[in-house]
């Protein structure tokens, strides 16, 4: 019985694999059959691919109506009632003056790039704006002929294009889309950013083009390696960024991020094995040659622009060497037409610093103090001083020691390189001098003096060298207008120096000149503006000749551009104009500003307390600034967490944090800590740069917080208590840009209680100009 059933078990199995060998056939078979008719069918669908392409060319373009709504609603606030107030209105005194010299082609000084007043201006040559109008003070009404609305439109069309600019920014880096409507909203309400859009201001251009670089860039990250768009990307970042420089240099910060951005991508590449490291070389090679010759070529062709337009003498030359102003039409273009150039022993001239504040070597018959109230003693020889105004006593008298004449002869005896001279003061005919005393302001240089023999054990010490320190360019010959030379005291072995600090009362609060042991220096260089030969050894004569002497100019040279460009460069970067901390009743300092601890006064109406004051939205403001310590929370204590292996986040919530987090929250520092280092006067606009990227750490913050709740505490009641608590906040931020919106338009007519009622913090500093009724 038991081999009987052993044997119908094995016949079972044996049935049982054959119907299962069959059905694997079957299957296999019909596999192979499935597989043998694809190469038929995609052969088919790519024939039917290939000759639709032929047949025709499709074109697909994208709307992103969000971003449209947002620009909408920017433009509408930007623009409503722009040409209100017909007043001049804060720096517009600055940057409409600027902008009528390129309607004149007149040449201004400013310290600050060219490219935002260049936008404004080629908008008013296209109305034909003739430049007439002044803006020479604060609150002066528009003439007639003055375009308001055209002036002010390039800054508020840039002021509107930050909102659908800061959407697409957080779209790109992979945030939600609400993520980002928050942000273009929040750039929409707040009134700092709506106020500095309306006017002739600087802000939202430089603003404009960070976001418009910022967006490239994160695009350019994106994209696929080498592909067209990738390509495209790259330059368009590196031209945006270049022009957020030409508009501010604050701009500069903001290429750091971009330059750490790129770094930061680069490195994490490097751990992917799978990229040789020739294949990494090459990428960084292509990227840095996009992101330096770009910028090179843009700014170049800004400054060219900016040069070529203005080639007329206007009223800032005078920070500019001599050479600079020969340039311009109506300038000192005389000075190399009709004057002599080689300096020659009996050379009368004028002595300009090369570098620095605009003013002239000057002497006058007064004397130093005897003691200074340090108790400090002087020579009470004649001073030595620099005026900042053309006058007689600033002409001077070449003179070698071996020779007791004035007088230029036949042949004039030109000066060198390396030789000694005296230098007599044209008027009261004493040498300049310098010795062992401290001088004035400066204790720690010598006293530059006129020497009087006082019959003292103080004898003369008149001997000067001259160094020619361009002589590659210029020759071995002491030039006028080009020749750049440092004095040197040869006694001391000091150089005679523009200290850049003023006088007090006694020295007609003049500038110092001392004589500076540190040789080296910008502030030793100078060069002769004026010039001519002496013709006669009569005192008298000579006086006559200096007090009737006067410079007509001509016409205009044409040295190259860049050397026009690079002076250009260092006045602008290097320049000071006296302007320190705290100096201005509005200033303010970087500690002040995430708090909006003080505003400024833009305007206010002359008969009534309509006025336009610089204040950012409270709610926005102070959010803000939580966001920034709620970030720098959670970074902290996921890195201590992740250092104990406790890996609370998901790999893609990770990176994301990290990714956003680094870019939006180093933006913020680059753009703020620098100004915690600057000595010039700040004001609360050069706190936007920061708060653009504080506000868009901001939407991230709040993005990440609504991501945590849903990760460790998804209950429907907590997620609709968040929502509730983003709406509230929202109100709140709607609520203040409706209270301070008279603000930011000056159209209102308020009573000093509705003044006072806007005073939410004892610092905000308005005007009360009258204590009218409404």
């Amino acid at each position: 019985m038991q081999t009987e059933g052993a044997e119908k078990e094995v016949r079972k199995r044996k049935s049982g694999e054959k119907r299962t060998k069959s059905g694997d056939s079957e299957e296999s078979e019909r596999v192979q059959c499935e597989k043998a008719a694809e190469p038929s069918d995609k052969s088919a669908e790519e024939r039917d691919g290939n000759a639709q392409g032929r047949r025709s060319f499709t074109l697909s373009i994208e709307v992103d109506l969000m971003a449209w709504m947002l620009f909408v609603l920017a433009f509408v606030t930007r623009t409503f009632r722009l040409a209100q107030p017909r007043n001049v209105v804060f720096d517009e005194v600055h940057y409409g003056k600027y902008v009528s010299l390129y309607m004149r082609n007149t040449f201004f000084f400013d310290q600050h790039p060219p490219l935002g007043k260049q936008l404004i201006a080629g908008l008013a040559s296209v109305v034909n704006y003739n430049g007439n109008y002044t803006f020479s003070k604060i609150g002066l009404p528009y003439s007639e002929n003055v375009p308001v609305f055209m002036l002010r439109f390039v800054p508020a069309l840039c002021g509107s294009l930050l909102s659908p600019l800061a959407y697409k920014l957080l779209l790109a880096l992979q945030l939600h889309r609400w993520t980002a409507l928050l942000a273009g909203f929040l750039i929409i309400f707040d009134n700092a950013l709506l106020t500095q859009s309306r006017f002739i201001l600087m802000e939202s251009i430089l603003l404009f083009f960070v976001m418009l670089g910022l967006v490239f860039l994160v695009r350019f990250n994106n994209a696929r390696l080498y592909s067209p768009l990738w390509f495209a990307y790259a330059m368009l970042a590196a031209f945006a960024f270049t022009c957020g420089v030409a508009v501010k240099y604050v701009g500069f910060y903001s290429c750091c991020l971009a330059v750490f951005y790129i770094l930061r991508n680069l490195w994490k590449r490097l751990r992917d094995k799978t990229v040789s490291d020739g294949k990494i070389v090459l990428n960084a090679l292509v990227v840095g040659t996009i992101f330096t010759v770009i910028p090179f070529v843009v700014y170049i062709g800004i400054f060219y622009t900016h040069l070529t337009i203005l080639h007329k003498a206007g009223p800032h030359d005078s920070v500019m060497t001599s050479a600079f102003q020969a340039s311009l039409d109506g300038g000192l273009a005389s000075i190399i037409n009709k004057q002599p150039i080689v300096i020659s022993h009996g050379s009368q001239v004028t002595l300009k610093p090369a570098f620095g504040r605009p003013c002239w070597l000057h002497s006058h018959p007064h004397l130093y103090p005897i003691k200074y109230p340090d108790k400090r003693g002087s020579s009470h020889q004649q001073q030595v001083t620099a005026y900042s105004w053309k006058d007689v006593n600033n002409w001077w008298i070449v003179k070698r020691p071996t020779r007791n004449d004035l007088v230029v002869g036949d042949e004039p005896d030109p000066i060198k390189h390396g030789e000694e001279i005296h230098l007599v003061h044209g008027i009261t005919a004493r040498a300049l001098n310098s010795h062992d005393v401290a001088a004035p302001v400066t204790p720690q240089a010598q006293e530059v003096s006129c020497y009087i023999d006082y019959n003292v054990s103080m004898p003369a010490e008149l001997l000067w060298r001259v160094d020619i320190v361009n002589r590659a360019v210029e020759g071995d010959i002491w030039k006028a207008i080009t020749s750049h030379v440092r004095l040197i005291h040869v006694t001391t072995g000091s150089a005679l120096r523009l200290s850049g600090r003023q006088l007090p009362d006694w020295g007609f609060n003049q500038h110092e000149v001392v004589s500076d042991r540190v040789v080296t220096q910008p502030s030793t260089l100078w060069n002769v503006e004026e010039h001519k030969y002496t013709k006669t050894d009569d005192q008298r004569e000579r006086e006559r000749d200096l007090v009737n002497r006067e410079m007509i100019p001509m016409t205009r040279t044409d040295p190259s551009f860049l050397r026009k460009f690079a002076e250009l460069q260092l006045k602008m970067l290097w320049y000071n104009d006296g302007q320190l901390s705290n100096t201005h009743m509005y200033g303010s300092t970087p500690l002040d500003w995430p708090l909006m601890d003080k505003g400024i006064a833009y305007w206010v109406d002359s008969k009534t307390n309509s006025q336009i004051h610089l204040l950012g939205n409270i709610a926005i403001w102070y959010a803000g600034s939580l966001s920034v310590v709620i970030y720098l929370t959670l970074l902290a204590f996921y890195l201590l967490r992740r250092r104990r292996l406790c890996f609370d986040l998901p790999p893609a919530d990770w990176d994301k944090f990290q990714a956003v987090g680094e870019l939006l929250f180093a933006g913020f520092l680059i753009n703020y800590l620098p100004f915690f280092f600057t000595e010039k006067a700040l004001f609360l606009h050069n706190y936007f740069p920061a708060l653009i990227f504080k506000l868009l750490l901001l939407c991230f913050v709040i993005e990440h917080i609504y991501t945590l709740l849903r990760l460790f505490l998804n209950y429907a009641i907590i997620l609709h208590c968040a929502r509730l608590a983003i709406f509230a906040w929202i109100a709140t931020v709607l609520f203040v840009y409706q209270k301070f919106i008279v603000l930011s338009y000056g159209a209102a007519r308020l009573s000093a209680e509705q003044v006072i009622d806007l005073r939410w913090k004892d610092t905000w500093d308005f005007i009360l100009h009258k204590k009218l009724p409404v």
